[in-house]
């Protein structure tokens, strides 16, 4: 058996496209398929967005790249609107979600760590079940699944876990070594699952009795897509440290790492670094991303769709009540809970009715369509959706 060219890591289906507009794709074979699932949230404004392109093609044509040996009027462009908008202070730029959570798990430790009067027993971050931060070493350490842990040990030190949503485990595992918490304010990859305010709230409490960091993961949950421009907002709290990437870049590789002035102060000379982070031509497409997205007219509009979409999809289920149990979400990062195993139903609904979507831990198909769809995709959707649920055949193991 020869291995192919691309590393087979993906179960890789057989769409293949090579176009997009607007909210479509389309395959090499000229299919068109209504994607809501635009990149797992990367591409919030479709795929054919002329402010996001126009910025793209300028600085290509102009200067792509330069070491972090020299100035940034990019980056620091794009930093100041970040720290403007968010919680932060100063901001890190990395090319990934994995990299920007790297960043903010360093970020953590070195509060604690660097300088003087440091505590370098300081190092454990509680995280959540079913938690997804990526897929470096460090970051599938912080998961507690099995699933990525398997053929890689030993796992980095430095992680305990406790279930999402459960204030008082959490609250258990405070000991000599903890630096913080880790947790997506809504769980993506586990199923769509937003933390209650009583949670977040409780996480922003013991962080500040303890002096710990409370760092969010918000690379998929976050840049509008729950229509506030980081999910946190809706919980009345601020982050000390925050990653963010996916969305933020439009569809260009582009994560960062946001922290208070607070919680940056171990991030001196020479203690992180990336060569491609921050370079013009991301700085470019986040700038334009920020432009489109961060106000509140865009911000608004999301939410309303998200509304609409999320109420269409309550009445929606319960014409099959075989099928789906509830509808959860912010925004248009909505999510379907099954009753059973998601992924023959995403398969069905790709592959006989040309709809992308993404399945998730707990039976989950997500919706996280790009931010700028309108009435016609929304109804379009529910067409494919509705024909889909029709049509398909629950698999006789289920």
């Amino acid at each position: 058996m020869s291995i192919t060219p691309l590393m087979p890591v993906y179960p890789r289906c057989g769409v293949r496209p090579v176009r997009g507009e607007h909210c479509h794709l389309i395959g090499e074979d000229g299919t068109r398929y209504l994607d809501f699932a635009s990149g797992i949230a990367v591409n919030l404004l479709g795929h054919s967005h002329e402010g996001l392109i126009g910025a793209i093609q300028q600085q290509a044509a102009t200067l792509m790249h330069v070491s972090n040996l020299y100035g940034s009027p990019q980056g620091e462009k794009l930093a100041q609107w970040l720290v403007d908008k968010t919680f932060g202070d100063t901001v890190f730029f990395t090319n990934s979600g994995a990299e920007a959570v790297e960043a903010a798990i360093k970020t953590a430790r070195a509060y604690h760590q660097n300088g003087e009067g440091g505590d370098k027993n300081r190092f454990e971050l509680i995280t959540f079940h079913n938690a997804f931060h990526g897929r470096t070493m460090a970051t599938i350490s912080a998961s507690n699944q099995e699933k990525m842990h398997h053929g890689f040990s030993p796992l980095l030190a430095g992680f305990k876990y406790a279930p999402f949503d459960d204030l008082e485990a959490a609250k258990a595992l405070i000991g000599p070594n903890t630096a913080g918490f880790l947790v997506e304010p809504i769980q993506g990859e586990g199923g769509i699952r937003p933390a209650s305010a009583e949670f977040m709230q409780g996480l922003r409490k013991l962080a500040d009795e303890h002096d710990l960091m409370l760092v969010l993961d918000e690379v998929q949950c976050g840049v509008a897509r729950t229509g506030k421009l980081y999910a946190y907002e809706h919980y009345g709290i601020t982050p000390d440290i925050l990653a963010t990437a996916k969305g933020i870049g439009g569809g260009f590789p582009l994560g960062a790492c946001i922290a208070t002035e607070k919680a940056a102060r171990g991030m001196t000379f020479g203690t992180h670094g990336s060569t491609y982070g921050g370079n013009p031509l991301a700085m470019a497409a986040g700038t334009a991303v920020m432009e489109a997205v961060a106000n509140d007219a865009f911000l608004a509009s999301v939410a309303e769709k998200g509304e609409r979409l999320r109420a269409r999809l309550e009445q929606f289920i319960g014409n099959y009540p075989e099928l789906f149990d509830l509808v959860r979400g912010k925004g248009l990062m909505l999510g379907i809970r099954m009753k059973m195993e998601s992924r023959p139903f995403y398969v069905h609904l790709r592959d006989n009715h040309q709809l992308l979507t993404v399945a998730a831990g707990d039976n989950t198909i997500r919706i996280i369509p790009p931010l700028v769809i309108g009435d016609a995709e929304i109804d379009e959707f529910f067409d494919k959706l509705s024909a889909g649920a029709a049509s398909f055949k629950v698999p006789e193991a289920a």
